[in-house]
């Protein structure tokens, strides 16, 4: 790896000259979180030392993840890694030294000199899986396996930099909402179960990075990382161009479920078995592209190469999104007053041809509702409205404060932007976009909007109740029995409902209270870990939580006025499951693809589809079809009787399409339009009744 002198601008032009006792004399390297340096001890001893970025040493949940690299990198020191010399978490700019290891990574290798020969494969794939072995018996999951994270040194490849490996027993975990990896060398358990990733993962990623080393691309391979994410999860991988007698061991690697993949023992077995065939190894033959007039056959070591046209064409079946190699953000509790894609102005047009606004700002997604007969939305810094019927922007107004990334709403008959977290709240007018009234929120506050009022939660758990119209106070008072509570109110519900579960999660006190006034309604202590979801008829729903993992194991019908409760148990646990209520039904998106809907007078889970997309937004319904986003812009309908998926728009990523928040916009239905907003900063309306067109 050849020093390079410059590493930018900025900041970190201007590099520290030593990390603790060690002279920098030039930059290795540079990565998201920091710098790494080719440095000198006292004795002339060669080092790469890692230095933080000076951004990320501010941050006490990055200090601990420092922590934690350094922490596992100690661990697994040993002839198939860096071994660790020293190191600082504490210091200013935090720092870890290690020994120096002459020799490119894999990824420059590959990219200067092209695919490996057979042999070097061979050498190659066992001294990953003895690497593996050592790092493995320590207690340690890398989870970030990568070429770029192998150094080919003289003796072996080494691997390198633990920066989100996860030691067992270590008390700093993934946090809910949060993936970490690269898309292409991510397990699929990565995607759909965080949490419960171990070992084998690891081993999925080595067959990623043997498959990149014989062909110079991966298994799973696109420009776009939803699409491979969706690959690594449902399709099988292209071993095209990987030698004949490793492609059944890559193969086992990269299965789907982990158990079935082998252990870095087992692939050192079977590795001796080959290392004498490769005098007479043949290739499997490269992919044809577009002839296929000549017959054509597949080796039995190779799955079909067919994933790459199906993965192409997803315009035609379900969508294959990911929540991508970055930390998803993961906002405070705060409803807002209607329900996802609740119609709320029927449409009188006979034909929508559909439109597509210019974004008002390409940062981030835009958020938005229907209120006032207007489109309203938000984007981070900004409210703005849009005309229904063309798109057209009718007012755009800055906001200031800390605005969370929910969308307007109207109450009081002025439109209230989002705020979480404390800040400064305006009311808008929805004709002209200026400011009504303006009123600061304590610090750390939650707030959710409900019959025309604020509903304000301070630290201490005091409800204060701001009137949507003047912004004045009404009544201020604790709820009995909710600690800090959080409301949830929904369109056509004239109460806001906060959910406690108990300590040991066996009951939830669900309180209803009159926004109006704050006095409580009624108050019902119910079996299990609830959260409310959603009204109709008088009921609520709720959804039943595991109380280890926090899965949706049920819904949950409680009615007041009777005092009874249904409830039906979803035949699989969906993880961070969103759900909406349209009249019996109940439809709940989870992470991982799964589209789930249950019929609540039925007493049954009705359907369920797969599709694809990681983390979609919260279903919206119009009674006839189910909609939602995905992160990478599209939008989804489905059929709600039946689960069918009836049509999909096509993507429209954003500049930063690789950092995409857990929480997605939801679609807004209006009669027979729906809306949605999109990565790239637009919003866009489609004809509800011909999905198939979109």
């Amino acid at each position: 790896m050849a020093p390079q002198q410059n590493i930018g601008a900025g900041a970190e032009a201007e590099l520290p000259e030593y990390a603790g006792h060690y002279q920098l004399e030039a930059c290795l390297g540079s990565g998201g979180m920091g710098v790494v340096h080719l440095a000198r001890s006292t004795s002339g001893l060669k080092l790469a030392v890692k230095v933080v970025h000076a951004q990320f040493a501010k941050d006490p949940e990055f200090r601990g993840r420092f922590r934690q690299e350094v922490a596992a990198a100690r661990r697994v020191s040993g002839a198939f890694t860096a071994s660790v010399v020293d190191a600082d978490p504490e210091a200013g700019r935090p720092w870890m030294a290690t020994l120096f290891i002459p020799g490119p990574t894999l990824s420059d290798q590959v990219k200067q000199n092209g695919p490996m020969e057979p042999a070097q494969l061979r050498r190659l794939m066992a001294g990953l899986a003895e690497a593996l072995r050592d790092i493995h018996r320590v207690g340690v999951v890398h989870r970030d396996l990568k070429p770029s994270n192998v150094l080919l040194a003289e003796d072996g490849p080494k691997v390198i930099d633990f920066g989100i490996s996860r030691p067992t027993d270590s008390e700093l975990r993934t946090e809910t909402g949060k993936l970490i990896g690269t898309p292409p060398f991510m397990a699929p358990e990565q995607f759909r179960r965080p949490r419960e990733v171990g070992p084998a993962a690891d081993i999925f990623a080595l067959g990623s990075v043997m498959v990149h080393a014989a062909t110079g691309r991966g298994p799973f391979d696109s420009d776009s990382p939803y699409v491979v994410a969706y690959q690594v999860v449902h399709d099988e991988p292209d071993l095209t161009g990987v030698p004949e007698n490793l492609a059944p061991l890559v193969l086992r690697c990269l299965a789907k479920e982990p158990e079935d993949r082998p252990t870095p023992d087992e692939l050192m077995r079977e590795l001796r078995s080959v290392a004498a065939s490769y005098d007479t190894q043949a290739f499997i033959p490269a992919q044809r592209t577009g002839d296929t007039s000549e017959p054509r056959t597949e080796e039995p070591a190779r799955r079909s190469t067919r994933r790459r046209n199906r993965a192409a064409a997803l315009g035609t079946g379900a969508l294959g999104l990911a929540v991508l190699a970055a930390l998803v953000s993961v906002h405070l509790l705060g409803a807002g007053s209607g329900t996802p894609g609740s119609t709320t102005s029927p449409t009188a047009s006979a034909q929508f041809d559909g439109w597509r606004a210019a974004p008002v700002s390409r940062t981030s997604t835009p958020r938005c509702s229907y209120g006032a007969g207007k489109l309203l939305c938000a984007q981070p810094g900004v409210v703005f409205a849009l005309d229904p019927s063309d798109g057209h922007r009718l007012w755009r107004h800055a906001v200031a404060g800390k605005h969370a990334s929910g969308p307007p709403v109207v109450a009081g008959g002025l439109v209230q932007p989002a705020l979480d977290g404390g800040g400064r709240l305006e009311a808008l007018d929805p004709a002209s976009g200026r400011a009504s009234w303006q009123r600061d929120l304590p610090a750390r506050s939650a707030s959710a909007r409900a019959g025309g009022m604020l509903l304000v939660t301070g630290a201490d758990g005091t409800v204060t109740g701001v009137d949507g119209a003047s912004g004045n106070t009404k009544w201020s008072r604790r709820i009995p029995g909710q600690s800090v509570p959080g409301f949830s109110a929904f369109a056509g519900d004239p109460l806001a409902y906060a959910a406690t579960p108990s300590d040991d999660q066996t009951t939830t006190r669900v309180t209803a209270v009159d926004p109006g006034t704050g006095e409580v309604r009624w108050e019902a202590r119910l079996k299990g870990s609830l959260k409310v979801v959603g009204t109709a008829d008088g009921s609520v729903l709720l959804l039943s939580l595991d109380a280890v993992y926090g899965y949706a194991t049920a819904v949950v019908r409680y009615t007041p006025a009777t005092g009874a409760s249904r409830r039906v148990a979803l035949t699989t646990p969906l993880e961070q499951a969103h759900a909406t209520v349209r009249g019996s039904l109940v439809h709940l998106m989870a992470s991982g693809g799964s589209l789930v809907t249950v019929d609540m007078d039925a007493r049954k889970q009705l359907w369920r589809l797969e599709t694809g997309a990681f983390r979609g937004s919260d279903p919206a319904s119009d009674g006839r079809h189910v909609y939602l986003t995905t992160p990478d812009g599209r939008l989804l309908a489905v059929d709600a009787r039946t689960g069918r998926l009836l049509g999909q728009t096509r993507a429209r990523l954003g500049a930063n399409s690789d950092q995409v928040v857990a929480s997605l916009p939801h679609p807004v239905v209006d009669g027979h339009r729906v809306y949605a907003g999109a990565p790239d900063g637009t919003v866009f309306a489609v004809d509800a009744r011909y999905p198939a067109e979109w």
